[in-house]
C-alpha cells in the first residue's frame, strides 16, 4: 500500500511543482491546447459527417424499409461515434506528448535540475527523439486497444461486466497513462519501452496510484489540458524513484526550479546509442 500512496503523492507533488513554477505551467499548457483544438475540429467534423460515413459504408442497406433502415444505420452511427470518442480519449495523451515533446522535455529537465542540479540527456537529435516517441506511443496504443477489445467483450458478462470489468479498465488505463508520462523522463535516460514496462510491472501499485486518479481527472472535459504539465512534472519525480535516483529535497521546494542548477551540469551518461 505504500507504493499506492507514493504514486498519489507524486501526482500531487507534480501539480504543486508547476503551481510554484508558473512559467513552466504556462509553457506546458501549449501542447495540450494545440492538440485540443485539433481534436475539437475532428469531433465537429465527425458529428457533421458520421451519418454520411455510415451511409457510404452500408450500401447494401439502401433498399431496406422503415423502420429497419433507420434503426440499423442509427445504431451504427452511435457505435461509430462512441468508438471514435473512446479512441480520442485514449490517444489524447499520446498525441499531446508527441506534439509537445520539446515542451515536456524541457519541463522534465527543469524538474530534474530542481532536484539535484543535473538533468540526463539522450544525446539524440530532435527528429530521432520524435521518431522513437511516435513508434513507442503506437506500440502502447496497440496494447491498449487489445485490452480494450478484451474488456469490451467481458463487459457483457452479467454482474461482473458491470462491476469488476470497469474497475479493471480504469486500472489498465491508469497503468498505460503512467507509462506514457514517465516515458518523457525515462527516454532521456535511455530506457526502452520494454524496460519501462518491466519497471512499472514490478511496482504496479506505484503506477496505479499515479495513473488511476489521473485517468479519472482526464474524464472531466478540458481538465487534461490544465493538469498535463503537472502530470509530466510528477511523472518525472516518479521516474527518478523507478531508477533509484536519490532525491536531494522534496519536489515542492523547487519554487525556483527553473533557475536551479546549470545547463553545464547536465549529464549524458544515460544517452542512447
Amino acid at each position: 500500500m505504500r507504493d499506492l500512496v507514493a504514486g498519489m503523492t507524486y501526482l500531487a507533488k507534480g501539480q504543486r511543482w508547476v503551481g510554484r513554477n508558473r512559467k513552466q505551467w504556462g509553457f506546458g499548457l501549449l501542447p495540450g491546447l494545440i492538440t485540443l483544438v485539433g481534436y475539437a475540429g475532428a469531433m465537429v467534423a465527425l458529428v457533421l459527417y458520421a451519418d454520411d460515413v455510415v451511409d457510404w459504408a452500408t450500401p447494401f442497406a439502401d433498399g431496406w424499409g422503415s423502420p429497419w433502415l433507420g434503426l440499423f444505420r442509427g445504431g451504427l452511427t452511435a457505435v461509430f461515434f462512441g468508438g471514435s470518442l473512446l479512441l480520442a480519449l485514449i490517444s489524447f495523451t499520446a498525441v499531446t506528448l508527441l506534439v509537445g515533446q520539446p515542451f515536456y522535455e524541457s519541463l522534465s529537465e527543469k524538474v530534474d535540475l530542481s532536484e539535484d542540479g543535473t538533468a540526463r540527456e539522450s544525446g539524440l537529435p530532435l527528429w530521432r527523439e520524435l521518431w522513437i516517441s511516435a513508434r513507442e506511443s503506437l506500440a502502447v496504443l496497440l496494447r491498449v486497444a487489445v485490452w480494450g477489445v478484451l474488456l469490451f467483450a467481458l463487459g457483457f458478462v452479467p454482474v461482473v461486466g458491470q462491476t469488476v470489468i470497469p474497475a479493471i479498465g480504469f486500472c489498465v488505463s491508469g497503468f498505460f497513462l503512467t507509462e506514457e508520462l514517465t516515458a518523457v523522463a525515462l527516454q532521456r535516460r535511455g530506457v526502452s519501452l520494454r524496460e519501462r514496462l518491466r519497471m512499472l510491472r514490478s511496482r504496479k501499485l506505484l503506477a496505479l496510484g499515479f495513473g488511476v486518479p489521473l485517468t479519472l481527472l482526464f474524464l472531466v472535459p478540458f481538465v487534461a489540458v490544465f493538469v498535463m504539465p503537472g502530470a509530466v512534472a510528477g511523472a518525472t519525480l516518479l521516474a527518478r524513484d523507478l531508477t533509484g535516483e536519490a532525491v536531494s529535497r522534496d519536489g515542492d521546494d523547487g519554487a525556483d526550479g527553473t533557475d536551479d542548477g546549470d545547463d553545464g551540469h547536465r549529464r549524458s551518461d544515460y544517452a542512447v546509442s
